[in-house]
């Protein structure tokens, strides 16, 4: 069977199985994702605390992306990645365990998060630069859009599954789908031909690896910019696990399936943006990026007033439209700069961008959310968001002047 176009990179059977396989676990990710935030403001009630979870979840990648990188590019990402799945499933099923026998206490979710941050900081280089070996460089902008419709599809599903499953059956069952869903992925890796082996033997110090792949990102000017719009996208728009629960609850007075709802609608516009970009046959242009990252922000300010069910969905769905737009263009983008044998730093540089970021951003949110509210928050991020894409903008185009 041959896919069209836009799903080019599902030929690839490798690929195929492996996307597939990664949908279906991150469908329980992104129900476990929803649960817990759900499950911090049932233990603590306080949007500083849900902030926090994320602040600790995220640090990891704030702090070891940048190695994870270039251990990405030494050792077989295939057996690399075998483990990182297996520890997530650990994870997930530890948190279900402590949930199902009643013992679970706040500081348990936040041990567990920071747990999940470390397993995600050496899977994703890793998983990102395998793509390459996977489908190759004629179809890797259509592995990065049908990876990021992916992640959003599942942005859907699970989230509005778990509303469901929350108010019916309670926490404990989304955190056991989370962990069995980890399974089938790491029975498709052990299954695959790539390996994903380094390009060569390395000779230098892991330092003064990761030293050449930084000194290549500085300078190629369309990575610093490509890097600096995910930059100021990732610490002001993804908040999403700070902003859409504190919207439900605090700003529309809706339950966990109104929450879930809202999540779904901002996961289908993020898959419509990323088929947008997957169905495009050139590299994304700078103008393309500036013009999304703009209207993710704009849409993210227009949150901040609203007060309505019927404005706060399509506001959200145009954010996650924009927003992936923005990062699925700037991932190809840095993909299809990078030499086969810095991929794995260079995108390691990414991760550390659009994930290190976070805990910044979920910090900022959660502090202001509760001390003036999350309407504020929306509004604060959205201000200083259009200010840096306005500064690189206006680089771009003295540096071409």
């Amino acid at each position: 069977m041959e896919y069209p176009h836009g799903l080019r990179a599902l030929n690839h059977g490798d690929f195929r199985r492996f996307y597939f396989s990664q949908v279906a676990a991150q469908i329980g990710s992104w129900m476990q994702n929803v649960t817990q935030a759900w499950l911090v403001l049932q233990l603590t009630d306080s949007p500083f605390k849900l902030g926090l979870l994320a602040t600790l979840q995220f640090s990891p990648v704030l702090l070891f992306s940048i190695v994870s990188g270039a251990v990405a590019d030494r050792l077989p990402k295939r057996p690399l990645l075998v483990a990182t799945q297996t520890t997530l499933a650990c994870q997930g099923l530890l948190l279900a365990l402590l949930v199902a026998t009643g013992h679970v206490e706040y500081w348990h979710v936040a041990v567990l998060g920071l747990a999940l941050g470390f397993a995600n900081v050496v899977d994703q280089p890793a998983r990102q630069s395998f793509v390459m070996e996977l489908v190759g460089r004629a179809d890797v902008s259509s592995a990065v859009a049908l990876n990021s419709a992916g992640f959003n599809l599942a942005r859907i599903v699970g989230p509005a599954v778990a509303g469901i499953v929350i108010a019916r059956l309670g926490v404990a069952p989304t955190f056991f789908v989370n962990s069995l869903g980890f399974i089938g992925v790491i029975v498709t890796l052990l299954r695959m031909r790539a390996r994903g082996l380094p390009p060569g033997t390395a000779r230098a110090s892991i330092f003064e690896e990761i030293a050449e792949g930084v000194r290549y990102a500085a300078g190629t000017p369309r990575l610093r910019l490509a890097i600096g719009l995910v930059f100021v996208v990732s610490l002001c728009v993804f908040n999403f696990s700070v902003y859409v629960p504190l919207l439900a609850k605090n700003v529309l007075g809706l339950g966990a399936e109104g929450f879930g709802f809202l999540m779904a609608s901002l996961g289908v516009g993020a898959v419509g943006g990323a088929l947008t970009v997957g169905a495009r046959a050139a590299r994304p242009s700078v103008r393309s990026m500036l013009v999304s990252a703009t209207l993710a922000l704009s849409t993210l300010m227009a949150l901040g007033v609203t007060r309505r069910i019927e404005l706060a969905i399509p506001l959200l769905f145009f954010t996650g439209y924009w927003g992936i737009m923005l990062m699925a263009s700037c991932n190809t983008s840095i993909q299809l700069q990078a030499p086969d044998g810095l991929r794995g730093r260079v995108m390691s540089i990414y991760t550390w961008v659009s994930g290190g970021v976070f805990p910044i951003g979920a910090f900022i949110v959660g502090t202001i959310s509760q001390w003036w509210g999350v309407s504020v928050a929306f509004l604060w991020n959205g201000t200083l968001g259009l200010a840096g894409v306005g500064a690189l903008a206006l680089w771009w185009r003295l540096r071409r002047d």
